[in-house]
């Protein structure tokens, strides 16, 4: 056999060899996905802290998703154990989300009267809190935090549940502003009624404006 034969033969079974390799070679995306898993970042966050941040699991989703809303495919995860978490399947009742960053320092005033909103509201809204930014551990760290004071001050804990939103993916749904906080105010069906992008003086603010927007007085 020639030597350009024999040449031609060993580089054919080099390049057999490493199309196999590619074939058998772990692929780079998370395990959790498609599974219902919560990603590796959620699932490395302590749970001690998630507990003490009185996050509330989060409502499940409605299948088939509804007809209307931007939100019925976007997936996130529930700040109470790190489950996947789809707001705009959680629909037939009204729904307020409020968009907030642990460093937003509004927001962090503003936390506390969604919970006694959604105190007065009861069963006639879904009020849920959405940390729109990638640092999880320190969303959790500041309700954490923030419930050590409201218990000091004999105010309501924040027990809301609450999504982690790291790529502001609600905020985008809503064509909203690129500033915190924001509020999603959201028809039964799945549909965007309307935006806030100011932070709300008290609880009858945040009253008011769920009634203009979504018919519900509470």
């Amino acid at each position: 056999m020639s030597r350009p034969v024999v040449w031609k033969w060993a580089l054919t079974a080099v390049i057999v060899a490493l199309a196999a390799a590619v074939a058998l070679w772990p692929r780079g995306g998370s395990d959790s996905e498609g599974t219902g898993a919560p990603p590796e970042s959620a699932r490395s966050v302590d749970p001690a802290l998630r507990q003490a941040s009185g996050a509330a699991v989060c409502p499940p989703g409605s299948e088939p998703p509804p007809a209307a809303g931007p939100l019925a495919d976007t997936v996130l995860t529930c700040l109470a154990d790190g489950t996947p978490a789809t707001p705009g399947r959680m629909t037939g009742v009204p729904m307020v989300l409020n968009l907030w960053a642990y460093w937003c320092e509004p927001c962090r005033t503003e936390l506390p009267l969604f919970q006694e909103y959604a105190d007065r509201a009861g069963s006639a809204v879904r009020v849920l809190t959405v940390h729109s930014d990638p640092d999880e551990t320190k969303a959790l760290s500041l309700l954490a935090a923030l419930n050590q004071e409201l218990r000091a001050g004999h105010r309501p804990q924040l027990r809301l549940p609450g999504l982690q939103d790291p790529d502001a993916r609600v905020r985008a749904a809503a064509n909203a502003p690129n500033a915190l906080p924001i509020t999603v105010l959201i028809r039964p069906d799945g549909s965007i009624a309307e935006y806030v992008a100011r932070p709300f003086r008290d609880v009858d603010d945040i009253a008011d404006a769920v009634a203009g927007a979504l018919g519900v007085t509470a």
